[in-house]
């Protein structure tokens, strides 16, 4: 009887050992999915940034193969360009 006990004892002894490990473990691999969570959201927001840029840039793009003015308009904004007989003033701030 003595053995016998002993040996209910040890196997829940092992039985509760390698619960706590799988809680250990379970714990761990929780805590990464989390983290891999956090990063898969902070990715679909970078991705979410960078198509509104594209479309931005898309329509820019777009307006500048078909609208002329809007051509026009950029030369003259981004590279200083004027007519003949058109005076530019720049300030600087």
């Amino acid at each position: 009887m003595n053995l016998r006990r002993l040996f209910v004892i040890l196997y829940l002894a092992l039985f509760a050992g390698l619960g706590v490990m799988a809680l250990i473990y379970f714990n761990d691999a929780r805590e990464e999915y989390e983290r891999y969570k956090a990063v898969e959201t902070h990715n679909r927001q970078r991705l979410d940034e960078a198509e509104k840029r594209l479309l931005r840039q898309e329509q820019i793009l777009r307006r500048l193969r078909t609208d002329p003015a809007f051509v026009e308009q950029q030369i003259r904004r981004n590279l200083g360009y004027a007519k003949p007989d058109e005076i530019i003033f720049r300030f600087e701030d």
